[in-house]
């Protein structure tokens, strides 16, 4: 392990003060919540100016552009687009958000580096693996700097629980386990006429075609037509944080069963329960989750634990505790809030505020990295490794088997089968981005 390159990215950026960071001209696709939360949290720490916004619902994108105007310093309302590539043409953008749902990251991102933008992008990056390919290799070719919206590792208290294992205080790490658990419902998705502000065709693009109902636009996470299930929307999030916490690469293995097995009834079709195997060097990494039934630890619903020879490492957004084996004074530390720094976080709708000093972390850490044309601590190519991990895991369940990754040749070793579902369908006239045409 490189112990440079193990710990650069991040620690420094964070350090910033907004009067440090440089000015820069931004545009957000996707003005739903998150993005919403995003970009508010940018305002928050650099001089930055909202210029362009685009939605595919209008009425989603009027309000935002409305309260935009009301938190940025300039006071100006956005441009407003309906379609992406007619924002991005303009080529006047140093920075793009892409909050869509996740079906739609691949295509916005690779037209948004070509038109020179660096990104902020959300995770994960993509619904299959090679679009993820393509998505790197367009970051690599256009020389973009681009940020996953991985941000834990820019959320404080982690950042500590880090160096925990860093400083070797677990000893040997033999097994890690990461999982969520949670109450879910069916989701019945009634089928609903179209608003007259919502474009859905052009929501729907390149996935499969599915009737309108207000329930899939708002809850699309808990469709595989335009995600990844809970694994790529939660997993995502730990195992990435473990590959962080311990400078791990790639899987050798990955294999993984579960299915919908209680929340029936509706038209959801992602796994209610599923565990998953990643096998590395020396360590394997066991996921599980359910949408039912209680927490096997009510203090981390969501998390991760780290069992090494001298201690272990429990591992949240809300909190981390270290336990060392045989005694010795334990340590625990909560998420840090910073609500007298930023008091609109007591009053913003539907913030997550213990996650938005993650985000400022993460937003200054790639203003910094856009800076100094760096790779920022949530580099794209860290999205597209755990992001592709979570969609084999997917595919394993699929098959009903193990598969072998060749990380060199970015293929299923020995299985025809599977590498033909590296590359989801796209429906006509979206064209599905691949390596080569970037």
């Amino acid at each position: 392990m490189n112990r440079r390159a193990f710990v650069q990215g991040g620690l420094a950026a964070l350090a910033l003060s907004a009067a440090d960071l440089p000015s820069k001209r931004v545009g957000l696709i996707g003005c739903g919540w998150y993005g919403k939360s995003d970009i508010f949290r940018l305002l928050q720490v650099a001089p930055v100016e909202i210029v362009s916004l685009c939605d595919v619902d209008r009425k989603m994108l009027a309000e935002c552009a409305e309260m935009v105007a009301a938190r940025q310093g300039s006071k100006k309302k956005p441009r407003m687009f309906t379609d992406y590539r007619e924002m991005l043409k303009e080529k006047d953008l140093d920075m793009v958000e892409i909050a869509t749902p996740d079906h739609w990251h691949a295509l916005p991102m690779i037209e948004a580096v070509k038109a020179g933008a660096d990104l902020y992008l959300q995770k994960p990056i993509s619904v299959d693996v090679v679009e993820g390919q393509a998505m790197l290799a367009a970051a690599r070719k256009y020389q973009r700097v681009v940020q996953v919206g991985m941000q834990r590792r820019s959320t404080p208290h982690l950042i500590e629980a880090r160096r925990l294992v860093l400083d070797g205080k677990l000893g040997t790490i033999g097994h890690v386990e990461i999982y969520s658990y949670g109450e879910a419902r069916p989701t019945r998705a009634l089928p609903a006429p179209v608003p007259d502000t919502l474009d859905w065709d052009f929501w729907i693009g390149p996935a499969p075609m599915m009737a309108y109902s207000p329930e899939i636009q708002h809850n699309w996470r808990a469709f595989m037509e335009f995600g990844n299930g809970t694994l790529g929307d939660m997993g995502i999030h730990m195992l990435d944080m473990v590959r962080w916490f311990m400078g791990l690469g790639w899987p050798k293995r990955i294999s993984s069963f579960g299915g919908l097995r209680v929340l029936t009834g509706g038209k959801n079709d992602i796994a209610d329960t599923q565990t998953a195997l990643f096998e590395f060097d020396g360590l394997d990494l066991v996921w599980q989750h359910r949408s039912f039934g209680p927490s096997v630890d009510p203090a981390y619903p969501w998390g991760a634990t780290l069992y090494g020879d001298k201690g272990t490492l429990k591992a949240s957004v809300m909190s981390y505790d270290f336990i060392p084996n045989g005694g010795g004074q334990p340590i625990h530390k909560d998420v840090t809030y910073e609500l007298d720094r930023y008091p609109e976080d007591r009053t913003e709708a539907r913030l997550e505020r213990h996650v938005a000093p993650a985000i400022r972390g993460h937003m200054k850490d790639l203003l910094a990295n856009m800076a100094s044309r760096g790779r920022p601590v949530a580099d794209i190519e860290e999205g597209y490794i755990s992001t592709s991990c979570c969609i084999l895991a997917n595919l394993s369940m699929q098959l009903g088997r193990t598969l072998a990754w060749d990380a060199h040749k970015g293929t299923v070793i020995g299985d025809e089968e599977a590498n033909r579902l590296l590359r989801r369908p796209y429906r006509q006239p979206w064209v599905h981005p691949e390596v080569s045409a970037v």
